[in-house]
């Protein structure tokens, strides 16, 4: 089903160039809050590749239990097993994602008391809208998690169904809808949360720029600028589940 990689907040890899003996400034304050809040995302970026695997790995599940038919029950039975499996270390990764993007919401937190510190109005104004984009950021990936775990409890009734010999056709249709509604709104969350990280990561960059910080960049990672394609790759999974329902109908008449 999915959705693709989310993408992570930009680290800038940066040398601060300030020769302040005073302490430091809110603006460097500042600096060291975001850059601590990406640091608390790593485990965030960590779950992104094993969760595709884990949802091409449920895919294929789902595609041979379709194509066996109701006389192989028992294959059936084994396979909805190890679907059901792969579903609960989906919503366990999910879980580690939810919290990692907890834990730097709370340290990115400590910037909007800062704000007011800052020397330069316009750097007071790039850190509101910053930090706006931020929390709005947020949210995005608080209904993407809602979104993801209520299709992660579909996919499980789904599983759960399968090993129902008294399943129907009808009732089968009606979970695989359910579970495609599902998936297109995992898509439209997944696409709404990388377009404010990028909007987000273009602020910071900005804000850094204004405030003054003389900050040298190095090199950023490019990695975490690529788009998605989230939707592409979901949409295509997401065919090929309506495919094999298609499948599934032509099986059970034949038994019929």
């Amino acid at each position: 089903m999915r959705l693709g990689k989310l993408i992570s907040v930009l680290l800038l890899s940066a040398v601060l160039l300030t020769a302040c003996n005073n302490g430091p400034s809110a603006a460097e304050k500042i600096y060291d809050h975001l850059e601590q809040a990406v640091t608390l995302e790593d485990a965030f970026e960590d779950q992104q590749d094993p969760l595709v695997q884990l949802e091409q790995q449920e895919t294929e599940l789902y595609n041979k239990i379709i194509n066996l038919g109701m006389k192989d029950f028992d294959k059936i039975k084994e396979l909805s097993e190890e679907a059901l499996s792969v579903v609960e270390q989906r919503q366990e990764k999910l879980e580690v994602e939810k919290e990692s993007i907890e834990s730097a919401k709370e340290e990115f937190d400590n910037v909007e008391s800062l704000i007011e510190d800052l020397e330069a109005e316009e750097a007071q104004q790039k850190a509101k809208e910053m930090v706006d984009a931020f929390n709005k950021r947020y949210e995005a990936y608080q209904e993407f998690y809602n979104a993801y775990e209520e299709s992660n409890k579909l996919d499980q009734e789904l599983y759960t169904m399968f090993q129902d010999k008294e399943l129907t056709q009808e009732k089968l249709e009606e979970q695989v809808n359910k579970i495609n509604k599902s998936y297109e709104t995992v898509i439209e969350k997944n696409d709404q949360f990388n377009k404010l990280t990028k909007e987000y990561n273009e602020l910071k960059k900005e804000f850094y720029e204004v405030a003054d910080l003389n900050i040298d960049f190095d090199q950023s990672s490019s990695e975490d600028e690529q788009p998605s394609d989230s939707s592409d790759d979901s949409s295509e999974e997401k065919q090929d589940k309506e495919s094999s329902d298609n499948q599934s109908d032509e099986d059970q008449k034949d038994e019929q």
